[in-house]
C-alpha cells in the first residue's frame, strides 16, 4: 500500500512538472516569435543634381526641285557648309557622322500629290555625338548663320532636336544608395522614439528603381543638360 501511495505521489510530481513545460515552452516561443516580428518598413529618398555628359545633335535640311543633278549639286554645296560650320566651332570628324543622302520622287509615289509643284525631294542629315555638352548647345544656338545662307532645317525654326543624356550613373550609385539608407534610417528612428523603441539591424531592403529627371519641372529630361538623379529605397528595420 505505501509503495502505492508512493508511486501516485511520483506520478503527480511529473504530470505537474509537464504541465509547467508545456505552458512554458509555447509561451516562450510566442514572445521570441513577437519579438522577432517587430519591425517598421520605411522608405528612404535621395536626391542629386548632375549635368549631361553626352550630347546628340541630329541635323536635317532639304532641297526640293525638278532637276535632279541640279538639286543634288545644291544639297552638296549645303553639306559642305554645315560641315564647316561644325569644325570650324571646335567638333572633330569623329564627332561628326554623315548618313546617305535620301532622295524622292514625287512622281513615282503611290499615293502623294498628283501634281507636285516640285519632283525631287532631298534629304540630307549629319549627326554629331560629343561629350562636349555645352559646345553644342552653343553651336546649335548659333545655327542661324547657315539659315540665313538658304538651308532650310527641319525641325525648330533655327535648331534640331538635340538629346542630352547622362552616362554615368553608376558611379553615383552607391553615394545615392548609402543617403537613400540614411534618409530612411532617420524615418525609423523618429518612429522608434515615438513608440518607445530603438532601432536595430535591417531586415530586408528594396533598393528601388533610379530616375533621371529634369531639373526644370515642366522640361522635358531628354531635352535637358540640368538633371537630376532620384531614387526611393524601401526599407524594413528591426526594432528592439
Amino acid at each position: 500500500m505505501e509503495d502505492k501511495t508512493k508511486s501516485k505521489i511520483i506520478y503527480g510530481i511529473i504530470l505537474c512538472f509537464g504541465f509547467m513545460c508545456a505552458g512554458f515552452f509555447p509561451g516562450y516561443y510566442y514572445y521570441k516569435t513577437y519579438k522577432t516580428n517587430n519591425s517598421v518598413t520605411v522608405k528612404g529618398l535621395a536626391e542629386k543634381d548632375v549635368k549631361a555628359d553626352l550630347a546628340i545633335w541630329n541635323i536635317k535640311f532639304t532641297i526640293a526641285g525638278n532637276d535632279m543633278l541640279l538639286s543634288q549639286k545644291k544639297i552638296l554645296s549645303q553639306l559642305d557648309l554645315v560641315k564647316k560650320y561644325l569644325t570650324e566651332n571646335g567638333f572633330s570628324d569623329t564627332e561628326i557622322t554623315i548618313p546617305s543622302l535620301i532622295v524622292v520622287d514625287r512622281f513615282a509615289e503611290r499615293y502623294g500629290d498628283s501634281n507636285p509643284m516640285y519632283r525631287y525631294l532631298l534629304t540630307q542629315k549629319v549627326d554629331v555625338k560629343s561629350n562636349n555638352v555645352d559646345l553644342i548647345e552653343k553651336a546649335s544656338n548659333n545655327i542661324s548663320t547657315l539659315i540665313s545662307k538658304g538651308i532650310v532645317f527641319e525641325g525648330n525654326e533655327y535648331s534640331n532636336p538635340i538629346t542630352y543624356l547622362f552616362t554615368k550613373l553608376n558611379d553615383i550609385k552607391p553615394e545615392m544608395l548609402e543617403q537613400a539608407t540614411k534618409n530612411a534610417k532617420d524615418s525609423a528612428m523618429e518612429f522608434a522614439k515615438a513608440s518607445g523603441s530603438t532601432v536595430g539591424k535591417i531586415k530586408k531592403a528594396s533598393q528601388g528603381i533610379f530616375n533621371i529627371l529634369s531639373q526644370d519641372e515642366n522640361g522635358s529630361e531628354r531635352e535637358s543638360i540640368d538633371k537630376k538623379v532620384r531614387v526611393v529605397s524601401t526599407i524594413e528595420f528591426w526594432l528592439d
